[in-house]
């Protein structure tokens, strides 16, 4: 597991999830902000090591922290955790029943990988349904995060971000353009949703 706030937990990268960490608990203390999407602009962002990070040091904060590979076309989060995929996120929307958490080797957190690939991912992702299923998942932890694929990319997505209490927008530095990004504001926009604020990766 190469989560460099696992294996750096001194360095300047894994300070900064820690102040993105406070930011957030201060962002929610007018309305509590428990269910965020941390979503991309492009696919040119390691959006999954960077949520999966950010659920480590919520986690070593002492909250409980339920981890969402909402990504039903590329999940990543089930190999950054080192945990099993026969069950997951795809097959609970499907069929319902328990939740199949997975535990890590970080107490207090658990994921929920993406599942199994399944041949139309949007055709299981109706606001309704996701909107009960982070009832559910809100019910069981402190935090559930969500790791989604790119705004620009397709639908999912925006689909999230409707149902979520917040929303945080990664940006890559050097990478994303600033026309990209603004589009990416205007999709959350249009599914009104609570934007947080952005993050931007690989900067100097």
């Amino acid at each position: 597991m190469s989560l460099i706030t696992l294996t750096e937990p001194q360095s300047a990268s894994a300070e900064a999830y820690q102040s993105l960490r406070t930011s957030l608990e201060f962002s929610s203390l007018e309305k509590p902000v428990r269910s965020i999407l941390v979503a991309a602009v492009d696919g040119n962002t390691d959006k999954a090591a960077a949520v999966a990070n950010l659920a480590v040091v919520m986690a070593q904060a002492g909250d409980r922290v339920i981890l969402v590979d909402g990504d039903l076309r590329q999940p990543r989060q089930h190999e950054l955790f080192g945990v099993a995929n026969t069950a997951g996120l795809a097959q609970w929307l499907e069929s319902g029943g328990p939740a199949p958490l997975q535990k890590t080797a970080i107490d207090k957190l658990r994921v929920l990988p993406g599942g199994p690939a399944v041949s139309n991912p949007v055709a299981l992702l109706s606001t309704k349904r996701l909107g009960e299923r982070l009832t559910e998942l809100a019910d069981m932890a402190d935090y559930v995060l969500i790791d989604a694929p790119p705004l620009l990319s397709v639908t999912d997505a925006a689909l999230w971000a409707s149902q979520v209490d917040g929303v945080v927008m990664l940006v890559n530095g050097g990478n994303t353009k600033k026309e990209q990004a603004q589009r990416a504001k205007g999709i959350l926009e249009r599914v009104q949703a609570n934007l947080l604020g952005a993050v931007l990766l690989n900067a100097e």
